[in-house]
């Protein structure tokens, strides 16, 4: 695994180009500039790998534009020992701007061939995360609550289990919507029993798999 200057320069100017779009998190930035993208590509998009561009990543799935990994977790703003519930793994690079921020992240991946293929991956890298493979609309109770819950599949409504599971005070990042469009979209629990909501606009997400459970 080879992370030479080049592809150094690379990142510099994709965080360049980030700021330019409006990415003002210090620590998020750090995190882009500092994990090998290029790692979580197919052979074939290596050469593209710093392009703020999404790319196949097998099974019908894809790594999310730089922009948007870096949205999302602006959004959530991790802080050291956070307690991180990941639904939807893919190809390992959330996880990874995650753990770099300093969070706890426990990762879901509901298709068996990417989650077999990023947990190699994860520990060549020395990924310090737990990966599960199941259903994100279960979240994982096993270690409710989470101070931040990240959603990064689109989801055609907000699952209650992972309302339920979300710590008071913490917050969730979830687009929302159905097949090619869905809303950015805060939640933040102000209570046992109430939470806020606020929109961010659209996003394009893969969607969110079955089975389903509201």
């Amino acid at each position: 695994m080879i992370d030479n200057y080049r592809h150094k320069g690379l990142r510099r100017k994709l965080v360049e180009e980030l700021v330019a779009k409006g990415i003002k998190d210090d620590k998020v930035l750090a995190a882009i500039g500092t994990i090998p993208r290029h790692y979580f590509l197919d052979n074939a998009f290596v050469e593209f790998a710093y392009s703020n561009k999404a790319f196949p990543i097998g099974a019908d799935q894809t790594i999310s534009h730089p922009y948007t990994v870096a949205f999302q977790s602006e959004l959530l703003q991790v802080e050291k020992g956070h307690k991180v519930l990941e639904i939807g793994t893919g190809s390992g690079y959330q996880t990874c701007v995650l753990v770099e921020l300093g969070a706890k992240v426990f990762s879901i991946e509901r298709q068996k061939e990417l989650y077999d293929k990023t947990r190699v991956l994860m520990r060549k890298m020395n990924v310090k995360a737990k990966f599960y493979y199941g259903d994100g609309y279960k979240g994982n109770e096993v270690f409710m609550p989470y101070d931040r819950i990240i959603v990064t599949c689109g989801a055609p409504f907000i699952p209650k289990d992972l309302l339920n599971q979300l710590a008071i005070g913490g917050r969730m990042v979830i687009p929302v919507g159905e097949l090619d469009k869905q809303v950015m979209t805060l939640i933040v629990r102000t209570s046992e029993k109430e939470f806020t909501k606020k929109e961010y606009g659209d996003f394009r997400f893969v969607p969110m798999l079955e089975k389903k459970n509201r």
